[in-house]
């Protein structure tokens, strides 16, 4: 149950930036979210990972504060900060006591409009992007998975925002600055903001922050075909690790959540088919799962399964037989389950400012409005075993994108046909 009626407000700014809010008086924080649109996706061919190079570089040093002097004003204001970056934007967010907001915001303002971008810092943010990609290889799962992405989206909406080795290490201050002069833009920026704020006086304060930043138009990206087939990837180990995507809905289709409901029957839980089936039953594998993954445009559903290399072709004939299962339909009990899950995550978002403000984002994102908690508990409490299962008698999961990680390739059924169109 929501606990007030919500209060979503939506305030654009003449120079293109978008501010969302959510007032949430029964709490005592508040949350931001700058989504910047500066992602990977604009990252030259032989620079990628520039982007959150950038990002990195931004932030040791803004307006009047260097870059100790940075954290310690976030410390003191008791700001729980972050920064990431996705392929079509750069993300600022943090936590903090309510009446703190403004302050915070001003102190954001100066790393995204006033950086010092300083020179004698740019080796130390070149080693945080080396140690990034490092850990993405030491994490076998994470490579397959990465690399299952790539193929099934193509570029750029399949990269990540690491980048490589030899692109890290070919930037230079030039690249930092033209891609910030690019990039870090007011129109097509989005700020949302959650908690126990005033509406009036926050947008009064973003317009003083913001509302004479100007900004140049961004040239159009041009999307590079996905490849459908199987990747191997020869790594000698005791351990497989195995992944497999097909199409499925984005966030923005109506039959979103069919499928979302379909996913959760098998991954979400320790009642869920994957689990149950492949690990408990079988004693195939250590870890297995399946999620719906959605970019602007596109969609999958990403399978996974690590096991060893004596049980490798039958952890995967036994992750490809659940997921084509699938299509002779879910139960209620198993509808029931996912159904209480989401509601629950629902009224956890009540309780966190942040996690509101992040949601808030990702709704505006991908469907240009927001949801209120009151129409997503709406939608799923809508939802039938009748029309999943029409759902997925219509929509089978079938042809899919395969890649491993281990001694030896492995065959799968139902696989796509090798193709780059």
């Amino acid at each position: 149950m929501i606990k007030a009626p919500q209060q979503i407000h939506i305030h654009k700014l003449q120079n293109g930036m978008t501010v969302l809010g959510e007032v949430m008086p029964w709490l005592e924080s508040a949350a931001f979210s700058f989504s910047v649109p500066a992602g990977c996706q604009y990252d030259p061919s032989e620079r990628l990972g520039l982007a959150s190079f950038v990002c990195e570089m931004v932030q040791r040093g803004a307006g009047s504060l260097d870059s100790r002097e940075f954290i310690e004003r976030l410390e003191s204001l008791g700001v729980d900060y972050g920064s990431s970056t996705s392929v079509f934007h750069t993300h600022f967010n943090g936590a903090m006591p309510a009446e703190r907001i403004y302050e915070a915001l001003a102190v954001y303002r100066d790393v995204i409009r006033n950086p010092w971008l300083p020179g004698d810092q740019i080796e130390d943010a070149r080693q945080v992007g080396i140690q990034e990609i490092r850990s993405l290889d030491d994490d076998l799962s994470q490579r397959v998975l990465l690399q299952l992405r790539l193929r099934q989206y193509g570029q750029p909406s399949g990269r990540w925002s690491h980048g490589t080795f030899e692109g890290v290490n070919a930037v230079d201050s030039n690249d930092i600055g033209t891609f910030f002069e690019r990039h870090y833009q007011p129109d097509g920026l989005i700020l949302t903001i959650a908690g126990n704020i005033d509406w009036p006086i926050l947008v009064k304060s973003v317009e003083t922050m913001f509302g004479d930043w100007t900004g140049k138009a961004t040239n159009p990206i041009v999307e590079t075909a996905p490849i459908r087939g199987s990747l191997h990837i020869p790594f000698e180990s005791q351990q497989v690790h195995i992944g497999i995507a097909c199409p499925t809905r984005t966030y923005n289709d109506p039959d979103y959540f069919l499928a979302r409901a379909a996913t959760g029957v098998l991954s979400d839980g320790m009642s869920s088919r994957l689990f149950s089936e492949l690990r408990e039953k079988r004693g195939l594998c250590y870890s297995v799962f399946a999620s719906l993954h959605s970019v602007l445009t596109q969609a999958c559903v990403v399978a996974y399964v690590g096991t060893g290399t004596d049980r490798a072709q039958q952890s995967l004939d036994a992750l490809v037989e659940q997921l084509v299962k699938l299509r002779e339909g879910v139960s209620e009990s198993e509808l029931g389950r996912f159904k209480i899950q989401i509601r629950s995550s629902l009224v956890m978002q009540q309780e966190s400012s942040r996690s509101r403000a992040g949601s808030i984002a990702g709704d505006w994102m991908h469907l240009g409005r927001v949801r209120t908690l009151n129409e997503l508990t709406d939608v799923i409490n809508g939802l039938t075993v009748e029309c999943v299962n029409k759902f997925l008698d219509e929509n089978p999961y079938e042809k899919f994108n395969l890649v491993t990680l281990g001694p030896e390739p492995l065959e799968m059924n139902h696989a796509a046909s090798q193709t780059s169109t």
